[in-house]
């Protein structure tokens, strides 16, 4: 049976090695991945062009290996033409193998094609152990074929795990290879 590579890579390397620098007497105290979020915010544009919501999940779909779906406006706002229930942007969320196929692709083939890349910002914690990174350009990724995009989009994708603070997360994460800034 097909066990993907940063599953493994969690179990064999990542736990053992979480478990010895805090110190966790339990393996199931040790924190892991739960689920990785994706996100993109298609603004004023989706509002006024379906065509981009369609093309926001087409590619979204083809970045995470499952179906995305579009998010919709929860009020109105009249200064930016919004109503109730329109189109605003595309999430989708990975759990399980494809959650760890989506990271090992993120990491060895989609980072390192980021323009001008410097390392990751270890400002995206929210206090709770989760960490958010954002993405310029959609067009990172290799399943996206650049001739038919049809408007360059960021993107956030956000890892929701299991550790109890920021310095948990960090290590996690640091541990499975996300290439963070180094830290002064």
């Amino acid at each position: 049976m097909y066990t993907p590579r940063y599953k493994e890579k969690y179990q064999n390397e990542v736990l053992p090695a979480l478990k010895e620098q805090f110190g966790f007497k339990s393996t199931m105290r040790v924190p892991r991945i739960t689920k990785i979020c994706l996100n993109q915010g298609l603004g004023k544009f989706g509002i006024a062009d379906k065509k981009l919501i369609d093309a926001g999940v087409q590619e979204m779909t083809l970045i995470a290996g499952q179906k995305a779906v579009p998010t919709k406006s929860k009020k109105d706002i009249s200064n930016f033409k919004l109503r109730r229930g329109m189109p605003i942007g595309v999430r989708v969320t990975l759990h399980g193998d494809r959650m760890y196929e989506f990271l090992d692709r993120l990491i060895t083939v989609s980072i390192p094609r980021i323009r001008d890349f410097r390392g990751i910002s270890d400002k995206g914690f929210d206090g709770r152990g989760n960490y958010t990174l954002g993405i310029p350009e959609q067009i990172i990724f290799p399943e996206i074929d650049i001739d038919k995009v049809l408007k360059i989009n960021g993107m956030d994708i956000t890892f929701v795990t299991t550790a109890q603070n920021d310095k948990e997360c960090l290590a996690l994460l640091k541990e499975f290879g996300l290439p963070f800034k180094n830290q002064k």
